[in-house]
């Protein structure tokens, strides 16, 4: 991976999809700063963040990182339509960096706030028939406690 094509990539994307480096960051769950570091090549995003990269600008991840698409200044792009699974993200990250949410599931795994996230959606019917499966996998495992 080339990380100053990957630092231009990024910051092309950006200014195509007309975001803020602070509306990047917010969507990465990061400060402003370190996003602004990506940008420059100092710092390198790890494999979570390129995912999230990823699904903010709609594309692969190995197109991400093989710097295969070609932006061209002089055209103007229609941002893209999101994919499910990138409003997915979108949502859950909304979900995730909501401050009372930051503090209330500031130890949770994150397997742990991804079913919150998911359970808080759920109809009360199915939140109840979640727990009653809950109770049912824990009693067939009882050995397994963390």
């Amino acid at each position: 991976m080339n990380r100053e094509l990957l630092s231009q990539k990024l910051k092309e994307l950006r200014i195509v999809n007309n975001y803020t480096q602070d509306y990047v960051a917010a969507a990465l769950g990061v400060v402003r700063q370190t996003y602004s570091h990506y940008e420059t090549g100092r710092r390198v995003p790890d494999a979570e963040v390129l995912y999230k990269l990823s699904g903010l600008y709609n594309i692969s991840v190995d197109d991400l990182l093989h710097i295969t698409m070609d932006v061209d200044r002089d055209e103007s792009y229609d941002a893209p339509v999101p994919s499910a699974s990138s409003t997915e993200l979108s949502e859950y990250l909304d979900f995730y960096n909501e401050p009372s949410n930051r503090k209330k599931y500031m130890f949770a795994t994150p397997i742990e706030k991804e079913l919150l996230y998911h359970f808080k959606k759920m109809s009360e019917e199915d939140r109840n028939e979640m727990i009653e499966i809950a109770k049912i996998k824990a009693r067939k495992n009882p050995e397994q406690k963390k």
